[in-house]
């Protein structure tokens, strides 16, 4: 989930301004509350790790939601994704030239050869984890796996940067250089975020260099979504008119990787790590 509603900064782009944030501030997480997050961090990991060792062509996106609603509810969350402003499910499973949000259906099969990406959170004792993954379904295609593995390999060169005392330039800019090097483009219409209480916090956390968004510096205590999303071709993206599904707007695929992650005095904290579930 990313730049849904009024949530995040707005963002300026190709295809017309977003919808402007109410501002609320950064917010410094205590101990305490890191330790909460770790664990609702550690319940979206199992789900995602579980889920990526269970999809296999012949399954619906919709089957993928019930398994991951159960799991969730089972480890002691509720699902962040369900009924936020009016969303359906309780993950976004979004499939090749779908970009992000997509809704789970129970007609739309997963296919050999397909990029899917399944984003998730989950909300534990009053804060919320949130990550992503992209699945490559059986055997895909050389250039479908190149960009799944750019996409993954971009998210750690951001998450690399981290430290109290960068800047989200930083991220950025390690961010778009990769992805941009391997000949892909980055969707600068949605942007990853702070995560805590809220499911979407200040600030913006972008994946490209800009001038539009607050440069900010960061301190430990904050905890970070951080999700680049890159698409084969063209940035540009559109919305389906179930006013939640956003596609590329040249049909080529995307793909999508997210972590939480906990900035700290010398470096950072994956609360989403999936190696240690």
């Amino acid at each position: 989930m990313n730049l849904l509603t009024n949530l995040l900064a707005p963002v300026e782009s190709p295809s017309g301004p977003r919808i402007k944030k109410q501002r609320r501030g950064v917010e410094i997480k205590s101990s305490r509350e890191i330790d909460i997050m770790r664990q609702a961090g550690r319940i979206v990991a199992t789900v995602l790790k579980e889920v990526s060792e269970r999809v296999e062509p012949g399954m619906t996106t919709a089957d993928i939601d019930a398994y991951a609603e159960q799991r969730i509810r089972e480890m002691g969350a509720t699902p962040s994704f369900k009924g936020y402003h009016g969303f359906p499910a309780s993950i976004c499973a979004s499939v090749n030239d779908e970009v992000v949000h997509g809704i789970p259906n129970s007609r739309k099969v997963i296919r050999e050869g397909d990029l899917l990406k399944v984003d998730t959170g989950a909300f534990f004792q009053g804060f919320h984890g949130d990550s992503c993954i992209t699945i490559a379904v059986g055997r895909v295609s050389a250039e479908a796996e190149k960009l799944q593995r750019v996409a993954e390999e971009a998210l750690f060169k951001g998450i690399e940067q981290v430290k109290a005392g960068a800047y989200l330039l930083d991220l950025a800019g390690a961010i778009q250089d990769h992805v941009e090097a391997n000949g892909f483009s980055i969707v600068e219409d949605y942007t990853g975020h702070g995560v805590g209480r809220n499911l979407h916090e200040e600030p913006s956390v972008f994946n490209y260099r800009t001038r539009s968004l607050p440069n900010v510096k960061l301190r430990a205590g904050m905890t970070l979504a951080i999700e680049p999303i890159l698409n084969a071709g063209s940035k540009q993206t559109r919305t389906l008119r179930d006013k939640w599904t956003v596609v590329t707007i040249d049909r080529s695929w995307s793909a999508q990787w997210e972590h939480t992650v906990l900035v700290t005095e010398d470096g950072y904290e994956i609360l989403t790590d999936r190696t240690k579930v």
